[in-house]
């Protein structure tokens, strides 16, 4: 099932995106209105062109890094000669980032060249209709699937960059487009999303894995309407239970009994998740996690076919605010348990002990590699060993720098876990303690018998880890300015957004910075 899609997927890409603000594009493959298909294998096969932006939401310094790294989640420490990149991960993570990261570039340039990507396709959909060549009804469910898409797009915008330009169309985009205020994407956003998700397949079987079926749009609506009150100031939280109900009504998904089985290299078969990426270490690559987190010598451990790179790690706080019990944080020193992190002493594949030979005198652990969880420091010499390091998916023994899991932007507990929100906030606390005490009941803790919403912000941080959520929940829980690991205590409210990219602005002069930058 999951080969299936993933050759579905890339089967068609029409253009690589080398800028944005402009939208214009360097085209590979040309479609037009008399080469377009007119079979519904034919759209099927188009509509991979509009999924391949999302293959960067698995690898480094994108809006992905961008959005993990700026939380108390994880981190990139400087670890000597290794990592400093110019500041840039240091600064995003002690919230002094500019307009300058490349991250923040590369973040604007992915996204708005995945819009564009889906205005050409949008384009030549409505053309065949208008041509009469395809019959409206044909082409609605195709249109509306690469619509939706194409506002999970500007979601990611919204959210990351707040005041953004709406480009809806492609061969008359405009040349230097104006920003539009956050509440006008959001406006756009919310239309787009009550209109064509509606319009979407309920299917839930091979045809449907790893595309926007109607129960993946829902959960995109939900987590719009959970953040709304950021967003524009108007609170939506029964809109958003609304939508995370009917999900959870349709008893179509379900926590799977392992939590990890939903992050396996093998993961197609999870009943959990909604909605993924579906990287293959061949056709679909791009996902590089245990290259991005593991220590060199970690190679010998998992039989990796090349080193990794010693950088992401967690921080000493947020793996501690999990139960040593608690079945999604692993087993310090026993490679043989998963968890959400790697830590403790570590071995190679036949279970001798792995050394170091370069580590620092001042390292306490000396040439035996242990990942410490508490860092010595964040820069500009963070041992080589310090941070538990990012073990949620499965590093599969003998993989390449490319991993085949596939990535999980929408899973069910954490619509559980977004109801739960909800309720809590509708004065619902019995509601809201039955669907967490759900997600804990499968990491194998105790229910909570009354719950603050300081309790939920932290159940959802263990349960989401490295999910992307941590950043939107932060700033909707009015945590962002607080201090944690290596980062000071701020209250300036216009870093819950990142700056426009200074490259955008300085190509566009119709583009208006955000406040504070």
């Amino acid at each position: 099932m999951k080969t299936w899609n993933k050759y579905l997927i890339l089967s068609l890409l029409v253009v690589v995106f080398t800028a944005c603000t402009d939208l214009e594009e360097e085209v590979f493959s040309e479609l037009t209105a008399d080469n377009f298909p007119t079979t519904e294998a034919q759209f099927i096969s188009a509509l991979g062109a509009t999924y391949t932006s999302l293959y960067g939401v698995g690898n480094h310094n994108s809006y992905y890094s961008l959005n993990e790294v700026s939380t108390d989640e994880a981190a990139i420490p400087h670890r000597g000669a290794d990592w400093f990149d110019g500041g840039q991960w240091l600064r995003v993570h002690r919230h002094e980032y500019t307009d300058s990261e490349e991250s923040v570039k590369n973040g604007w340039v992915n996204l708005y060249g995945g819009i564009s990507n889906c205005n050409r396709v949008i384009e030549l959909f409505e053309a065949l209709v208008a041509d009469g060549k395809v019959a409206a009804e044909d082409a609605a469910a195709f249109t509306a699937e690469v619509k939706t898409l194409r506002a999970y797009f500007y979601y990611w915008l919204l959210d990351l960059y707040g005041n953004v330009p709406l480009v809806t169309s492609f061969s008359d985009a405009p040349q230097n487009p104006t920003n539009n205020s956050r509440q006008e994407v959001y406006d756009f956003i919310q239309s787009e999303l009550e209109t064509n998700v509606p319009l979407l397949t309920q299917s839930k079987d091979a045809s449907t894995y790893a595309r926007f079926n109607y129960w993946a749009g829902k959960a995109l609506q939900v987590r719009l309407y959970l953040n709304a009150e950021v967003y524009t100031g108007n609170a939506q939280y029964q809109a958003a239970l609304d939508g995370a109900n009917e999900i959870i009504n349709a008893n179509l998904y379900s926590l799977e009994s392992d939590y990890f089985v939903n992050f396996d290299e093998e993961n197609s078969g999870s009943n959990e998740n909604i909605l993924v990426v579906p990287y293959d270490q061949s056709q679909a690559q791009g996902f590089n996690l245990a290259h991005m987190t593991l220590h060199y010598s970690s190679q010998a451990t998992f039989g990796l076919t090349e080193q990794p790179w010693n950088g992401y790690c967690s921080l000493s706080d947020f793996y501690n605010s999990y139960d040593d019990t608690d079945k999604r944080k692993g087993v310090s020193g026993d490679q043989t348990v998963r968890g959400n992190f790697v830590a403790g002493a570590q071995y190679d594949a036949a279970g001798a002990r792995l050394q170091d030979g370069s580590a620092e005198p001042a390292d306490p652990d000396g040439a035996d590699l242990t990942f410490m969880p508490a860092l010595n420091e964040l820069e500009p010499a963070a041992f080589r060993q310090a941070g538990a390091r990012i073990g949620k998916y499965e590093f599969a023994a003998g993989a390449t720098a490319n991993m085949s899991n596939d990535f999980v932007l929408f899973r069910y507990s954490g619509i559980l876990l977004d109801a739960a929100e909800c309720e809590k906030r509708l004065g619902n606390d019995a509601a809201a303690l039955t669907l967490t005490n759900q997600v804990r009941l499968r990491a194998g803790m105790s229910d909570f018998g009354t719950m603050s919403m300081d309790d939920l912000l932290a159940e959802r941080g263990r349960e989401l880890f490295f999910e992307g959520t941590r950043r939107p929940d932060l700033v909707r829980h009015g945590k962002w300015g607080e201090a944690w690991n290596f980062k000071d205590a701020h209250s300036n409210a216009n870093l819950e957004i990142f700056p426009i990219p200074a490259e955008q602005m300085g190509a566009n002069p119709n583009l208006v910075q955000n406040p504070g930058y």
